[in-house]
């Protein structure tokens, strides 16, 4: 392959689907609907957390949280999408392209940190109880979830500062629908060891590392829960963590395919559904999941939609 340099590169293209023109509607259609979902979805959450005051809580806090960034994640990759399927075109630009891989790798990094963050709540509340309004406090809240938020925002600017230096052969094609980072690294015909050095380092820190920690935290929240001499106690503290475990679930799942697919496929069809599998269906699922388990949230969300429907 005859090397570009990046100064001469201007666009990338992502051949995660194949256009054929029976099967666009449907494509176009798929992915609108559960973009739609996703930020009705996810909006509505935040709506009923902040207007009832029963729900400002610290975990509802770092739930609103992980809506706005499942939102942001979407709307990231998704739209784009639509546009090039829209107008025929799978083409993006080289500065759109790095923006992508940014964007993306921030909220996903973020939402680690968020699920880490709340696996860290659900243990004191159950293993400290006492304690949990003290350790808990609004200044800690927020300063985990600015903590949060610059890592992930300063992981993913040195992995795309990473990438500038980089030379790429003349075929730019990307076997997704968005700028994954493992991909475009693949494509440069420079020598890569640093950034993929990086990239195994940033996935123990930010995946292996806040995955243990989950582990860990719920490993004592069952020990203290166990504990707990009444059904009705046990019952009710593993109905505040079922939710957030289920998200978890789905999250690392999902992320653990993409990694294992991409290690044995290079098939863009295969490419493509590991892909959303991991970028746009948790996000769609998470409103559903904590909707569903928590009475909180259901009773909230009830009351919400009611008043909307009246309102109109």
């Amino acid at each position: 392959m005859e090397p570009a340099n990046q100064t001469d590169i201007s666009e990338f293209f992502l051949m995660g689907l194949i256009y054929v023109p029976e099967q666009q509607p449907l494509f176009f259609n798929l992915f609108l609907s559960m973009y739609l979902i996703t930020i009705i979805g996810n909006l509505l959450i935040i709506l009923a957390v902040s207007k009832d005051s029963r729900l400002h809580t610290p975990m509802y806090f770092f739930l609103c949280n992980l809506s706005f960034t499942d939102i942001c994640t979407s709307t990231t990759t998704v739209p784009k999408l639509l546009l090039n399927i829209q107008i025929h075109d799978q083409s993006i630009t080289y500065i759109g392209c790095l923006s992508q891989v940014c964007f993306v790798l921030t909220f996903c990094v973020l939402e680690s940190c968020l699920l880490t963050v709340m696996a860290y709540d659900r243990y004191v509340a159950i293993c400290q109880p006492l304690r949990y309004t003290i350790i808990m406090n609004p200044f800690l809240c927020i300063f985990l979830v600015l903590l949060s938020l610059l890592m992930s925002t300063v992981n993913a600017l040195l992995h795309t500062l990473l990438l500038l230096p980089l030379s790429f052969c003349m075929k730019q094609n990307i076997p997704n629908f968005f700028c994954e980072l493992g991909q475009i690294t693949k494509l440069s015909c420079s020598n890569t060891f640093i950034n993929i050095l990086f990239i195994y380092t940033a996935t123990l820190v930010f995946s292996v590392i806040p995955l243990s920690g989950i582990i860990f935290s719920y490993i004592q929240i069952m020990s203290s829960i166990l504990k707990i001499p009444s059904a009705g106690g046990r019952h009710k503290a593993f109905s505040t963590c079922g939710s957030h475990l289920s998200v978890v679930t789905l999250f690392y799942g999902t992320g653990l395919g993409v990694y294992m697919n991409a290690s044995v496929s290079n098939s863009s069809i295969s490419n493509v559904i590991t892909s959303m599998m991991y970028s746009v269906l948790p996000q769609m699922l998470n409103p559903f999941i904590y909707s569903l388990r928590s009475k909180e949230i259901k009773g909230s969300l009830r009351n919400l939609i009611v008043g909307i429907i009246c309102f109109l």
